[in-house]
């Protein structure tokens, strides 16, 4: 990940575009940004501190079932070493029926929940403006999430100066933020195909899934539920560690002990959003 970085982009290139995201965050005078902890919401919570200062800065994380544990927790401890003030809202996504079908708008209705309550917060607080780390590579994908920000008036800052992921991680690393190469992270309810009821007992299957695999070592990976079948997705450069002696005892035994019958390995490797490919024939993906 760090060579990647280096290669494509030169400090003087990422400096210029970290002044560029100051700049666009300053008109906002005060900010009250949706944190998950990822690179991009952490780089739009430090740019917008060092831009309005962090006393106008309000970081808020939404607990809900769709958060692994681990995900908040690393929120808060990255919130509290930047000195941000940082506030947890809890959203209820499992009440709402819409999401729980798992529809192709699922993400439209998690985030109106977000925004309204996020929202809500933030106009107690005095904030005046909302923003998120939507980049605008997220803005080329299938992303139905950023239809209810917009109907919020949501900024988005990262893709208002054009950083796609590289750049944001870019950005991240001259911000000096310790989770500049972290692994992509997605709501949990992103590992059951569209149409495929989501429960609560399904999310912590999932989670326990890839609690389990993340402490064998493998870092960026998702494990998708299809009922009986786990289909696991790392990437292609370290499918074989899944096959290795011992590994696949193990991963095999952990997960049909979550209640899982067959054990499957994705040979297209990790790819964000592989539950989208069986969109490619509707107009909601074009």
């Amino acid at each position: 990940m760090s060579d990647a970085v280096g290669a494509t982009f030169g400090m003087v290139a990422t400096e210029k575009l970290l002044q560029h995201l100051i700049d666009e965050l300053r008109p906002l005078k005060s900010v009250a940004v949706a944190f998950s902890g990822g690179v991009d919401s952490s780089v739009v919570v430090a740019a917008a501190a060092r831009s309005l200062g962090s006393e106008n800065v309000l970081a808020v994380t939404a607990k809900s079932e769709t958060l692994p544990e681990q995900e908040l927790l690393a929120a808060t401890e990255l919130a509290s070493s930047l000195n941000i003030p940082h506030s947890i809202i809890e959203t209820h996504e499992l009440d709402n029926d819409e999401f729980c079908a798992n529809s192709f708008d699922r993400c439209y209705h998690c985030k109106t929940e977000l925004w309204l309550k996020l929202g809500a917060l933030a106009k107690s607080r005095g904030i005046s403006s909302l923003a998120d780390g939507v980049n605008a590579d997220d803005t080329r994908d299938y992303r139905p999430g950023i239809r209810a920000s917009d109907e919020a008036a949501v900024v988005h800052p990262l893709e208002l100066i054009g950083a796609g992921k590289l750049e944001v991680r870019s950005l991240a690393r001259l911000l000096g933020l310790s989770n500049w190469d972290k692994p992509a992270q997605a709501c949990l309810s992103s590992r059951f195909p569209y149409g495929s009821v989501i429960s609560a007992e399904g999310l912590r299957r999932v989670e326990k899934a890839e609690e389990f695999l993340s402490g064998q070592g493998f870092g960026e990976l998702r494990v998708r539920d299809h009922g009986d079948i786990a289909r696991i997705e790392v990437p292609v450069k370290i499918l074989g560690r899944l096959l290795a002696d011992g590994s696949r005892e193990k991963i095999v035994s952990s997960l049909k002990k979550l209640g899982y019958v067959y054990i499957t390995m994705d040979l297209e490797g990790f790819r964000s959003g592989s539950m989208n490919e069986t969109m490619k024939d509707l107009p909601q993906a074009e």
